[in-house]
C-alpha cells in the first residue's frame, strides 16, 4: 500500500518525470499536492497501469488535488544541458506552477537539485511507494503521451502515437529511413550499427 507522504503535518509535493529515455520529444515533469482524504482509488506507478486507467486517474487527480502542475523541457535544451539537468529543470518549473507552496518535496529517483529553500528527499522507485509521487508520474506520463500523439499527426512515419518517442526498433528504423526531425534529441544515440547492418541486409 502506498503512503500519502513522507512528512506529517506539512504541505508536501510529489514530483516525477516522463520521457527521460526517449530519443524524440520533450521531457515532462509534474508536481502534485494531495489532500489527506483525496478519494482517488488505484493510484500507483504509471508504468504499472493501463492507458485507460491512467487517463481516468489523470482526471481524478486534476479535480481532487490541492494543487498540480505539469511542465516540459524541449529537445533543443535537452541537447544543451543534458537529460538529467533537463529533467530536474522540468520538475522545478512544475513546482513553480503550483498554486499552493509546498513545505517539503518528495522526488522520484536519486538525483535532484535544491528548489528554493524548501527541503526535499529523493526516493528510488518512489512512484511505487508514495501516492503524491504516483500522482505526479500519472500526470507527467499522460500529458506527455497526449503531446506525442498530437505530434504524430505531422510525423506519422515515426509512429509516435505508439512508441511516444522511445527508441523502439521501429522508431530507429524510421530514423535511418527518413532522418531526424526537429523533435529528435540530437545528443542521443538514435540508431546503432547492428540495426543499420540488419536493415541493409534485409533490403538487399
Amino acid at each position: 500500500m502506498l503512503r500519502l507522504a513522507i512528512q506529517e503535518n506539512r504541505i508536501e509535493a510529489g514530483c516525477d518525470e516522463a520521457g527521460r529515455g526517449c530519443i524524440a520529444g520533450p521531457v515532462c515533469a509534474a508536481a502534485v499536492i494531495l489532500p489527506e482524504k483525496h478519494g482517488i482509488v488505484g493510484l500507483n506507478d504509471s508504468k504499472k497501469l493501463s492507458k485507460s486507467k491512467r487517463d481516468k486517474l489523470r482526471s481524478q487527480i486534476e479535480k481532487k488535488a490541492i494543487a498540480w502542475s505539469v511542465a516540459m523541457v524541449w529537445e533543443k535544451e535537452i541537447d544543451q544541458i543534458n537529460i538529467l539537468n533537463a529533467s530536474i529543470k522540468a520538475m522545478h518549473i512544475a513546482l513553480d506552477g503550483l498554486e499552493a507552496k509546498p513545505e517539503f518535496i518528495a522526488v522520484d529517483g536519486n538525483r535532484f537539485k535544491p528548489y528554493a529553500t524548501i527541503p526535499h528527499e529523493t526516493i528510488i522507485k518512489g512512484d511505487g511507494k508514495y501516492l503524491h509521487i504516483a500522482a505526479a508520474s500519472v500526470l507527467a506520463k499522460t500529458h506527455r503521451d497526449a503531446y506525442m500523439k498530437d505530434l504524430h499527426e505531422n510525423f506519422p512515419e515515426y509512429n509516435w502515437q505508439k512508441n511516444k518517442g522511445y527508441p523502439t526498433v521501429e522508431h530507429r528504423i524510421a530514423v535511418i529511413q527518413f532522418g531526424l526531425t526537429q523533435h529528435h534529441r540530437k545528443s542521443f544515440k538514435t540508431t546503432d550499427p547492428q540495426l543499420k547492418l540488419w536493415t541493409k541486409e534485409k533490403s538487399s
